[in-house]
């Protein structure tokens, strides 16, 4: 059963998971910033680490209200969030099938902490959901997905993979955070968890860290089972920020969405650039795909200059795009996945992944367009030099 709320996309933004004002009716919500609360005659045992404060089941939610699921729980970080899904459903001598090119931080988690755990996993060949049929097994118990992938873009038909893990009994989770709950439900696809780093495109301003999960009511459940005893609930005053940041997420991921498919036009075209990964681009393998399951195609989008121009040397002549660790703020970033988001993989393992040396990431933001390809031309003329 999907989440019956019936309001507008701007809407939900700004009014679900409220915290009612009853004494002052102010505009925004208060923030509840106790540790302890009273339990003598009431249902609810109430405490931070038991993500049950009044912030916190509000924004529950409008997490769930933008992903059209049953419930919704936020956390720490991404990565708090992805180890507590995967955990709550994985145990000693489970099989998880893992897409090959994902965020380097799961990748790392995966194949640093899943044998001591007794669990096995597979990574695919592709993207493509024969790999993933292929490797089922009798004790495989979990596909995980990331489609726009971090940081080539490659798309992942969601509707094949949730059809072959319902023929086989098994659990779909996706790292939705490149596309965002505005380009992308994959809760209406068919996939059972649906993951965020929040501190991405739901926090938007590159000043808070959150991780979030939509999923039906029976399965945020267990992963709440599971998360109270890891401890990576979330502060009430950045759950606060949170939902102050979530009521302008449509406006913002709209507006960078559009700045977007410019750039990757621009880029496509240029001289200088070599190649452009962005499903928004024809030229995409996967754009027909694309277009079947998203709503936008995103703000993020990847390339690699000719060979001549240090791809270092660009960002660092760089004048309002940001070289930056992160991405989704309103503020356009780039980065060198090699020697960030992937740099706990293997040159071998990278390489494998289509991910090389020169790869620039590139999050772009909200400013106009063309001061944005001015910053480019330039940084790349002084990067020839």
């Amino acid at each position: 059963m999907k989440n019956s709320n019936k309001l507008g996309i701007n809407t939900t933004c700004v009014h679900v998971g409220e915290v009612k004002d009853e004494q002052f009716k102010g505009a925004v919500s208060p923030m509840y910033m106790s540790t302890s609360y009273a339990f003598d005659g009431v249902d609810v045992k109430r405490y931070p680490r038991y993500y049950n404060t009044p912030n916190q089941e509000m924004l529950f939610k409008k997490i769930a209200a933008l992903e059209n699921t049953e419930a919704g729980l936020i956390f720490s970080s991404g990565m708090a969030a992805i180890s507590s899904a995967m955990l709550a459903f994985l145990k000693k001598g489970d099989h998880v099938i893992v897409q090959q090119v994902i965020y380097g931080g799961t990748y790392n988690f995966i194949v640093s902490e899943f044998d001591k755990y007794g669990i096995e996993y597979s990574f695919t060949e592709s993207d493509k959901s024969e790999d993933f049929k292929a490797l089922i097994k009798e004790n495989t118990k979990v596909l995980y997905i990331e489609t726009p992938s971090n940081p080539l873009l490659g798309i992942t038909d969601m509707q094949a993979i949730s059809n072959i893990a319902k023929e086989n009994n098994i659990l779909t989770m996706i790292d939705n955070t490149f596309a965002s709950p505005i380009n992308q439900n994959p809760y209406d696809f068919g996939i059972d968890i649906v993951i965020h780093s929040a501190t991405k495109y739901m926090g938007g301003h590159s000043d808070i860290s959150a991780g979030a999960i939509a999923a039906s009511e029976e399965h945020i459940e267990q992963i709440w089972k599971t998360a109270i005893n890891f401890g990576g609930n979330l502060s009430d005053q950045t759950v606060w920020l949170l939902e102050r940041s979530l009521k302008t997420l449509n406006l913002r991921v709209k507006e960078q969405t559009r700045n977007a498919q410019q750039m990757a036009e621009y880029l496509e075209n240029s001289p200088n650039i070599d190649s452009v990964y962005y499903p928004g681009l024809k030229s995409h393998p996967q754009y027909d795909l694309a277009k079947k399951q998203m709503k936008g195609f995103g703000a993020m989008l990847s390339f690699e200059l000719k060979e001549g121009i240090d791809a270092m040397k660009f960002q660092n002549n760089l004048a309002l795009i940001k070289p930056s660790m992160s991405l989704a703020g309103l503020e356009s970033t780039t980065v060198s996945p090699t020697q960030t988001t992937h740099a706990l993989l293997s040159e071998e393992e990278r390489l494998e992944r289509g991910i090389k040396d020169g790869l620039i990431r590139f999050s772009v933001g909200i400013e106009e367009a063309e001061d944005l390809i001015a910053d480019i031309e330039q940084a790349i003329e002084k990067a020839k030099s």
